[in-house]
Parts: structure tokens; sequence; C-alpha cells
């Protein structure tokens, strides 16, 4: 009897060609497409800062700070002609963050102790961030004492010996050769990339999508007395559910692995970066696991509580959106705000999603993702009990 329930359970999701595409095709196009769009965002070697250079003095000295400016790759200088306080206003009024003034005289004045009047003038645009004009600050200071240290190389060298003039070659510094970056549990060369993000974020998303197959079966066999006669043959409530449950977790695993060979063979193709599995197959299994028996007891407590299927698609449907949205999954949670951090683990998505990245982008192992598993594992059962509870009282009264 438990086989043909399975069967029958099979049967009725693959005829179901909207709920199908719900479940495999949308969590794909999603992969896909915020990978593509978060690409810029996790690529390190893009433009954070646009500025536009006005050099009054016209000399080698002022030519170097653009040059010690613009190799720095964070920083992109634009081509904008400011002739007075007006082009200045109209340009940071555009897209432009900052615009340098050297005044003329630069070059006889860069290198005194005690500028006359002011060294470099920065104007910025309203509404830049703090942590912009710290950086950019600290850019033009970093240029402005590069351009004395040569010209104190400059100076010296006449007078020193052969040593002291390679020791002296050798304070040079470039800041990529000084400081190597590297990622938590990636090797020196790897980074973190948007399709890291976008596939475990969607992967959580899609999985409790199940909401709407299961719930639209589950209220149709209400209607037909389906269940009541299952009831009638002496079928408990936990068996029932059973009939229900494994279906449902082996489609949540099929969309899982579905979802990363979407991740690593196809998004590449479009020109995103490929996913990179970590080192733990027994974790990944143990997160998707722990979110699919979350995902199930919150469809089978819609379908027992909703009336009709229109009630349980709509209320499953905002469901999902709410805990994706206040998970991580929709806005990834670095760029939320601390407390909207932390009202994030509420949202038994975002315990999903940590799981997931703890395996895929900080190369941890299943001892790491113990925790989110319980928590998804005991958010699942207790909603599962509660909807036990709920369908048999409305067993006894025939409902």
């Amino acid at each position: 009897m438990f086989k043909a329930m399975l069967i029958k359970e099979f049967i009725l999701v693959l005829r179901d060609k909207h709920a199908l595409a719900a479940l495999f095709i949308m969590p794909a196009i999603f992969i896909l497409i915020m990978s593509l769009a978060l690409k810029e965002t996790f690529d390190s070697e893009r433009a954070l800062l646009k500025y536009a250079v006005v050099d009054l003095d016209q000399s080698a000295q002022s030519a170097k700070i653009r040059t010690f400016l613009a190799e720095n790759r964070v920083m992109q200088e634009r081509p904008v002609t400011i002739v007075d306080d007006a082009d200045c206003k109209m340009a940071l009024s555009g897209d432009l963050h900052f615009v340098l003034t050297i005044p003329k005289g630069f070059a006889e004045n860069y290198a005194l102790e005690e500028p006359v009047g002011d060294l470099l003038l920065l104007s910025a645009a309203a509404d830049v961030r703090p942590e912009m004009l710290t950086l950019f600050k600290s850019e033009v200071v970093t240029s402005v004492m590069q351009l004395r240290f040569e010209k104190m190389k400059a100076e010296l060298s006449p007078f020193l010996p052969d040593v002291a003039i390679s020791q002296l070659e050798a304070l040079d510094f470039n800041g990529e050769d000084i400081v190597k970056v590297r990622f938590d549990a990636m090797q020196a060369d790897e980074k973190p990339t948007s399709t890291q993000q976008s596939v475990p974020s969607w992967i959580v998303f899609g999985m409790f999508f199940i909401i709407i197959p299961m719930s639209t079966i589950f209220i149709n066999e209400r209607r037909q007395n389906t269940l009541m006669r299952l009831s009638a043959m002496n079928i408990s409530v936990p068996a029932l559910f059973a009939g229900k449950i494994v279906p449902y977790i082996v489609i949540n695993q099929i969309q899982v692995w579905l979802m990363i060979v979407v991740g690593i063979f196809i998004v590449p193709l479009f020109g995103a970066d490929a996913l990179t599995l970590g080192d733990s197959l027994a974790g990944l299994v143990l997160v998707s696991l722990g979110l699919s028996l979350a995902a199930v007891g919150t469809s089978i407590l819609i379908a027992v509580t909703a009336a009709t299927v229109e009630q349980a698609t709509t209320v499953g449907g905002i469901i999902n959106i709410l805990l994706g949205a206040i998970g991580g999954i929709m806005v990834p949670k670095f760029y939320m705000p601390q407390a909207m951090q932390e009202f994030a683990n509420l949202s038994p998505m975002s315990w999903g999603l940590e799981g997931f990245l703890d395996i895929l982008l900080r190369g941890l192992g299943p001892e790491a993702v113990i925790t989110e598993f319980l928590a998804l594992a005991g958010f699942g059962a207790g909603l599962l009990l509660v909807a036990g509870i709920v369908f048999s009282h409305k067993i006894r009264r025939g409902i």
C-alpha cells in the first residue's frame, strides 16, 4: 500500500507541467540571471569610484599624480571637461563621485614642508558615502607621498654609493606585491564569485516551491474524498504523511543536484563564473535534507489548513517570498545593515543558505552544518506535528 501511495504521488507531480516548471526551470533561470547580474558586483577588478581631474598645472608631476591614481583598478578617471564651478557641479550631479583639481604651481609646491595655499582641491558629490571619500583621499595622499619619494630619491642618488642606491630602489613598492589577499578556505588565486552566491540562494528558494504542487494535490485529494477513503482503510496519519513526504524529499534532492549542474556547466556558457564545489558531499546532503524537511513541513501545514487550492498557492507564494526576502535570498545578507542581518536569522531559508555557503563557499565539512541541519529538521518536524494534529481533527469531523 505504501509503495502504491509513493507511485501515485510521483505520477500526480509528473502530470503537473506548471509545477515542474516552478520546481526546476524557474530556479535554473534565476541562477543564470542572478549570476550574470551580480558578476560585476563580485568582480574585484571593477571600478567602484569614478572621478575626473582638472589639471591646471600641466606639469610632469601633475601627470604622474594622474598616472598613480589610474593604477588603482577600483577607481576610474572619466574624461570630463570642467571649466568652472557650474561644470563641476553638473559633473558631480551625474555619475561622478569626485573632481580632483590640481592647482597651478603644484610642481613647485608639492615637496615643500609647508605648501603655499592648497596643494590639491577635492570636490565630492553630495551623496558620496564616507568610506568612499576616505578611500579616495587615501589614494590621493599616497600618490603625493610617492611623488615626494621619487623626488627625494632623484636628489640623493648622485651623493650615494651604488649599494645605497640599490637599497633605495628597493623601497619602491607595489601594493599588490606587498599584500596578497587570500579568501578564507580558498586557494591563493581563488575569490568568491556571483555564482557561489546565486546558486545556493535559488536552490533554497526553489526547494520551498514544492508548496504549490503538494498543496494542490493534497487539497484536490481532500475534495475527492481520497484522503477519507485512505483513512477508512486504517492508514494512519503518519503513514499518510510519509507517503507525501518521501516523494517530495526525492524531488528536492533532484532539484539540488540539477541546480548544481546548472551552476557548474550552464552558467559559464553565458559568461559568468562556474560554481566550485566544496570538499564535503556529506555536508551538502545534510543541508539539503534539512531544507527538504523544512519545506515539506511548511507545505503540508499550508495544505491541511487552506480551504482551496487558490488559498494554498496564494498563501504559500507569499510565505515563500517573505522568507526569501528576509533570509538573504533576494538581497545578499552582506548588503543588509546589521539589524537586518540579525533579523534574517529568523528565516529557515537563511539557515539553509548559510549551510550551503559553509560547504560551497567556505570549504567546511559536515560538522560545520550540523547546527543548521538540526534547526531545519526541527523546524520541519514541528510543522509536521502541528499539521498532523490539524489534519486528525479534520478527519474526525469528516472535513
